[in-house]
């Protein structure tokens, strides 16, 4: 479901869970790849991946959702919204610099968690970002606004948050959704440079993982009275 390689100071966490869909057993199998980060040290950065080449991550796991009875190995289902809610908060400020790989679709959860990462690179010629909340009936949970609004230029939000916009790779990069775009081929290769480049501001994690507390936590630096890493961890408080 998920596994988790160290090669020198790079991570490597591969979602290998087909459209890997979110339910609570995957939160926690998440959750467990970044117990094991954080309880290491020394410089580093992190890559995240599917190891599908359609899918990054296809969002909520909906069979399971609505019918949580019938599909007992996704986990109890009344937890799952403050556990996932709190991963995506730990994945903002995680101590060590984050590259994103979208090497698929990446839809609702799946876009969460792709700008919870520091850096996102996207394939060029297949995929979509895509919050579609409004088209599943549901409203964005205020968190989630939180984390898109901060990590998404003002002139795309309303088009992401209420639109659904669907954005291919060209035109999230156009629109700062992505910092990079590469063929299927080149991806890899360019996040692995991407993370050798930026694991050594990691020597000193607590001042690495500090200056992301600032920008997206409590009391945060930039935007509103609170960040979205504190609104995701605390995400009861802002139902």
């Amino acid at each position: 479901m998920i596994e988790l390689k160290k090669k020198e100071s790079i991570y490597h966490l591969t979602m290998n869970a087909g459209e890997n869909r979110w339910n609570t057993t995957f939160v926690n199998e998440f959750a467990g790849a970044l117990d094991e980060i954080e309880n290491d040290d020394g410089p580093g950065a992190l890559i995240t991946s599917s190891q599908d080449s359609k899918f990054f991550s296809n969002g909520l796991d909906l069979d399971w959702f609505k019918s949580p009875k019938s599909h007992p190995q996704g986990g109890d289902r009344e937890v799952f919204g403050e556990k996932f809610m709190y991963l995506m908060g730990r994945m903002i400020t995680l101590p060590i610099p984050s590259i994103c790989l979208i090497n698929g679709h990446a839809f609702g959860a799946g876009f969460m968690l792709a700008m919870s990462h520091d850096v996102r690179i996207m394939r060029e010629d297949r995929g979509f970002l895509c919050a579609n909340e409004i088209q599943l009936g549901m409203t964005i949970p205020r968190p989630e606004l939180a984390l898109f609004r901060h990590k998404i230029p003002a002139n795309s939000f309303f088009e992401t948050v209420q639109l659904s916009k669907r954005w291919p790779g060209a035109a999230a990069l156009e629109a700062g959704i992505v910092q990079e775009t590469g063929s299927v081929d080149e991806i890899s290769e360019i996040a692995l440079k991407k993370a050798e480049e930026l694991a050594p501001l990691a020597n000193d994690r607590k001042i690495f993982g500090a200056q992301k507390e600032m920008l997206y936590g409590q009391n945060a630096a930039i935007n509103t009275t609170h960040g979205p890493a504190h609104m995701l961890k605390n995400s009861k408080e802002f139902e």
